[in-house]
């Protein structure tokens, strides 16, 4: 149900307020009629006017509502859409996806990103078998329990499938609120996401909140959009406060800047008598689960012509091969990180097995889950 989009990061609040707490953050709202206002203007016009289609719009199934929220996590609607169809086709339940292979699981994720939301899917796919009997959890305070979903993601499944009466907070949502109600308080600081959660629970409409639900994040992402936001036709610009004032812009306000780190990957594509030589990454770095090739990181460029890199592969590990060929450098911007790769093709006529890495038939390497720079380069 989640209408984010790459420019507009998912905020997930771990915070869901009292009703006491809740009454208190909206009461100078109400005092000027913004809020009531707010409410029924939003719901008239999801009912008249919101004419945005999604597959799993309307979805009653805590599955399928769970699978689209995880995948539309930092990405756009229209590249989530064709995983999501993609993902339900193959896994349609959460007993099939549980008992999936990993590697297939991953394979299908190929290229939408943030490969912590595919491992969290699976071990949360499992803990619903194991603690759960089989049955998707249906109250929010046990949903938020599974692996990888918070706040935000619990209310969405609590309000869509059982029509709970919990207020989903994301980009479009604290977007909508920072220029309605003019609030100035960094949307990324502890004290600005309470306040953001407790008004977002005042304004919810309790008979029905899967449907207000729904509507402020439509409204969010086709009116209250981040650039070029379409005021001139929005039902709630009278009382809109960063409109009155001149600050759509300037609205919501962050104070967090995100600093990228550079890092350059040299991949040497060894190909043998029994494939090529591929590698599961493990550990804590980026793409774990995914595969690659031997390599080395550089914080920089480095031209090291065809005779270098035949010396490196034989001392690092052992193999005599002829360098075919070095690729100019690719680029994938991830959140944190400027990721240059550098492709460089060998042929050797050795066999020799070396410990965590595996010969790779053409069949089987098709069948791995790359890292989307990497598939970029073998799909050239």
């Amino acid at each position: 149900m989640c209408s984010l989009n790459k420019q507009e990061p998912l905020h997930i609040f771990e915070f869901m307020p009292t009703k006491k707490a809740a009454k208190k953050a909206g009461r100078g709202q109400e005092k000027t009629g913004q809020a009531p206002f707010f409410s029924k203007e939003l719901m008239r016009w999801n009912e008249e006017k919101n004419t945005r289609l999604m597959p799993w719009k309307g979805e009653k199934d805590p599955y399928k509502i769970w699978l689209s929220e995880v995948m539309l996590q930092q990405t756009r609607v229209e590249q989530g859409w064709h995983y999501y169809l993609r993902f339900v086709k193959q896994f349609p339940t959460v007993a099939t996806l549980a008992a999936a292979k990993d590697e297939a699981v991953f394979k299908l994720w190929e290229g939408l990103g943030y490969y912590s939301r595919c491992r969290n899917l699976l071990a949360a796919a499992r803990q619903i078998m194991t603690a759960h009997g089989g049955k998707f959890p249906t109250h929010y305070s046990e949903i938020i329990q599974l692996k990888g979903v918070g706040a935000y993601t619990a209310a969405a499944i609590a309000s869509f499938a059982f029509s709970q009466n919990y207020a989903v907070v994301d980009g479009n949502v604290i977007r909508l609120l920072a220029r309605y109600f003019g609030i100035e308080q960094a949307c990324d600081s502890t004290e600005g996401k309470k306040k953001f959660a407790n008004l977002a629970q005042e304004l919810i409409d309790p008979n029905d909140p899967s449907a207000y639900n729904q509507a402020i994040m439509d409204f969010g992402a086709t009116v209250c959009k981040p650039a070029a936001p379409a005021c001139s036709d929005c039902p709630l610009q009278k009382k809109c406060v960063a409109l009155a004032s001149n600050k759509i812009s300037q609205l919501p306000v962050k104070t967090k800047k995100i600093q990228k780190r550079e890092r350059w990957l040299y991949y040497a594509i060894i190909h043998g008598p029994k494939g090529t030589l591929v590698k599961e990454r493990l550990g804590k770095d980026i793409w774990k689960h995914l595969f690659d090739f031997p390599g080395l990181e550089r914080t920089d460029f480095a031209e090291f012509n065809t005779g270098w890199w035949e010396k490196w592969l034989l001392e690092q590990y052992g193999i005599k091969a002829t360098c075919r060929q070095i690729s100019a450098p690719l680029s994938q911007v991830l959140t944190h990180q400027n990721i240059k790769a550098v492709f460089i093709q060998f042929t050797t006529r050795a066999a020799k097995d070396i410990a965590t890495f595996e010969w790779a038939t053409d069949e089987r390497l098709a069948l791995l889950p790359f890292p989307k720079i990497i598939r970029d380069h073998l799909g050239k």
